[in-house]
């Protein structure tokens, strides 16, 4: 469904053209489709309408079903980045899906008036298949594709919406069926949670709308919790997860197409397939996982899974991952141009004078899962700190555990060396109360007993911590600044490294604990300086 979403553009402008959607019975997610169907506030026609009417075009994104029932000039439309897989269970064995000669030629006649192909080797197959199909063939390349190449300029707009920062995106893709990798290694998104240092890498995880279809959003976020809640993205199915493609650094990937539209956008492909029958030995996708970086088999020692990311990324070459998606999508830039020659075509109608564009697409939702305590690792080397903040729940050993309070448990606040709170911008709501820096660092203190350090994150670049002796220090954050940009860090990465280089000098007076330190977070360096707290800044409200 979310496919002839994307080829709207083609008719737009023109009142000649009504819109109408309807399902054809049979499909296990009828109840998606249709909700993707609401969602955009079309109009539907039940199928057994539909069926007894006569339409001027039928678009179908899929072979599949009692296509053959309905009246009209028909047009079929790509689905997904080329024909990479065989289903087992469906159609013929030995048969691509979107190729399969049990729904392509039902009866031995083709099901389309029109295929449209997004790449001349697709014609070829198809012409092996059925030479009748082929000769009523054209090349249009892929509208799905348009819409993320039109978006690539936005790139930065989606990283913020993200909250990614200077950190590596990093996107997980499932396909659907029993070799996708959600099927096979399903612990893998909570691992790489648990295993990549926080302020390095921002994860996220497309899932093919069958496989939410099938397994349901209850079980799904259910079985993925301990991902999500160490920030783990979940894109939707519509336009969200073709934002966060546009948005990655790198794609870890099985043998499903998405990892093709990844590499049309250049991005760095890891290969995560374990090998099976699905896919199709030549095409595309296995051409691309054979040239791709592997991500280590389950079992991996710690820090393998990083370095086999991080080694990915410096490997990766400009134009490398691109040439393999050449392979699937011709006509890149025209492909609703072409899709509108040949179905105004059909129709018999001069096209709008106006030329199609992919619409962008709209910027994801923010993550609802934003991590509030972490297990942090710290090294001290004399005024340099490096910090690495991971998931409360690792396993690793940690030096300490930093819990936001108000957001995080209580049960992780009580076991907190470090307890911190943001500032917040002020309600709308006439009725305020606020508190200084000075006094609610006290009050904590004095409410847990474990707590050595509390802190108030007041922006970007200023925070005021209290040690456990009662001493007030404000901390300022300097950004790195490289070529093209000022990278900020959390300034919660920030105030671990400070517990930690004050917790290595217990008992020394403010002044010998004034100064400047180094914080290495996320593999860059951010210049901190601490002084004592004026009484001002100690007055300072949140």
């Amino acid at each position: 469904m979310h496919r002839l979403l994307d080829v709207l553009p083609v008719f737009a402008g023109d009142a000649r053209i009504r819109r109408l959607f309807t399902l054809v019975p049979g499909s296990d997610f009828d109840v998606d489709a249709l909700a993707a169907i609401e969602r955009v506030h079309a109009r539907t026609v039940p199928w057994d309408e539909a069926c007894r009417r006569s339409f001027d075009l039928i678009l179908a994104a899929s072979p599949k079903g009692d296509l053959g029932l309905l009246h009209g000039d028909r047009v079929l439309l790509p689905h997904g980045a080329g024909f990479n897989k065989t289903i087992r269970g469906e159609g013929s064995a030995d048969s691509a899906s979107g190729l399969d000669p049990a729904y392509v030629l039902p009866a031995g006649r083709p099901v389309s008036t029109l295929y449209a192909l997004a790449h001349p080797s697709q014609v070829a197959r198809l012409a092996a298949v059925s030479p009748p199909a082929a000769r009523q063939s054209a090349v249009v390349g892929d509208p799905t594709l348009e819409r993320l190449l039109a978006s690539r300029s936005h790139r930065d707009r989606y990283r913020a919406a993200l909250g990614t920062g200077g950190r590596e995106l990093i996107v997980l893709t499932s396909t659907w069926g029993p070799e996708s990798l959600l099927a096979r290694r399903p612990a893998l998104p909570a691992e790489l949670a648990a295993r990549l240092p926080h302020d390095r890498y921002q994860l996220a995880l497309i899932v093919h709308p069958n496989e939410r279809s099938l397994m349901g959003a209850l079980d799904l976020t259910e079985g993925l919790a301990p991902a999500l809640d160490a920030g783990l993205v979940l894109a939707g199915p519509y336009e969200e997860w073709a934002a966060v493609l546009v948005a990655a650094d790198a794609v870890i990937t099985d043998h499903g197409s998405t990892a093709l539209y990844a590499a049309a956008l250049d991005r760095t492909v890891i290969a995560a397939y374990d090998g099976g029958d699905e896919l199709i030995p030549g095409s595309p996708m296995a051409e691309l996982l054979d040239h791709s970086p592997r991500l280590a088999e389950p079992g991996h020692p710690e820090g393998s899974l990083e370095a086999a990311i991080e080694t990915a990324l410096d490997a990766h070459r400009p134009g490398a991952t691109r040439a393999f998606a050449d392979a699937a999508f011709a006509e890149q830039g025209r492909a609703l141009e072409r899709l509108r020659e040949e179905v105004y075509g059909l129709l018999g109608l001069d096209p709008p004078a106006a030329r199609p564009s992919a619409r962008v697409l709209p910027p994801p939702a923010p993550s609802a899962h934003v991590p509030a305590a972490f297990a942090v690792r710290v090294h001290l080397s004399g005024t340099d700190v490096r910090v690495e903040r991971f998931p409360a729940h690792s396993d690793p050993p940690a030096h300490h555990l930093a819990a936001e309070h108000g957001t995080a448990s209580e049960r992780h606040a009580q076991s907190a060396g470090l307890l911190y709170r943001r500032a917040e911008p002020p309600t709308a709501s006439p009725h305020r109360e606020v508190r200084t820096v000075a006094g609610w660092t006290a009050g904590i203190l004095d409410r847990y007993p474990g707590c050595r350090t509390a802190a108030v994150v007041l922006s970007p670049s200023l925070c005021v911590v209290r040690t456990f002796s009662g001493a007030l220090l404000t901390v300022r954050i300097c950004p790195c600044r490289e070529t093209d940009r000022i990278v900020h860090t959390d300034p919660a990465a920030v105030l671990s490294a400070v517990h930690a280089w004050l917790g290595a000098r217990p008992g020394q007076p403010v002044a010998a604990t004034a100064g400047a330190l180094t914080c290495r977070i996320g593999g860059r360096l951010f210049p901190v300086r601490l002084s004592p707290t004026t009484p001002d800044e100690a007055e300072l409200t949140f």
